[in-house]
């Protein structure tokens, strides 16, 4: 069992970081939550969770959200908690994922600059070489965005960007979140039964030769 810190920001998309905590959870590792103050305001819109502007009320509502089974393995701290665990380097946290990331998130890992509890936990992750990945959910990208993302690649952190794939025909959104889900998952190592995997192009049968390309 491990522990992994999960920060969700202001991007579009907090369906991918709930479905990451969900995927931790039933992998039976542990998860420190927190949300950047734009993420605050973000998750009642797109998933109707009342967290309070600065995230005081998390904790609260996280049963409810959640569910209690999860929730039991979710520690939340609040938007500006420089106390956290996470914000030192000998916390132990295993990894530190970023789901969804802001363009403005990025930028602030980029430079350095923690103005929040999400950011000094991107910070830590890369002054003590653990793993740091972020989902960035914007588009189009500006030369800005691109500039910053490789910066972060050089130090090593993956930059994983949502962009779900159809090769294994999805039927749902569910299926699609679950997609990105999965290869953040694979990217640090968690074994895991989320998204499909690929197993090639099934070969046509005499019945049916397929298109001549």
């Amino acid at each position: 069992m491990s522990r992994y810190f999960v920060g969700m920001t202001g991007a579009s998309g907090q369906i991918y970081g709930e479905r990451l905590i969900r995927a931790l959870v039933a992998a039976g590792h542990e998860v420190d939550l927190a949300l950047s103050p734009a993420a605050c305001k973000v998750l009642p819109h797109e998933l109707g969770v009342q967290v309070g502007k600065d995230g005081s009320k998390l904790g609260a509502c996280l049963a409810g959200w959640l569910g209690s089974e999860v929730a039991a393995h979710v520690r939340t701290f609040g938007t500006d908690a420089i106390e956290a665990p996470a914000s030192s380097g000998t916390s132990g946290i295993k990894a530190v994922l970023i789901c969804p990331c802001s363009m403005g998130t990025l930028a602030r890992v980029t430079a350095g600059y923690s103005s929040n509890l999400v950011e000094r936990a991107a910070d830590v992750a890369l002054k003590e070489r653990r793993t740091l990945v972020l989902v960035p959910r914007e588009t189009p990208l500006s030369e800005i965005h691109l500039e910053n993302m490789l910066k972060l690649r050089r130090m090593g952190t993956v930059i994983l960007p949502a962009m779900p794939g159809f090769y294994a025909l999805p039927q749902s959104i569910e299926e699609l979140v679950d997609h990105v889900v999965g290869k953040v998952l694979d990217s640090i190592g968690v074994e895991h039964e989320v998204g499909a995997h690929w197993q090639g192009m099934p070969q046509p049968s005499a019945e049916d030769p397929g298109l001549e390309l």
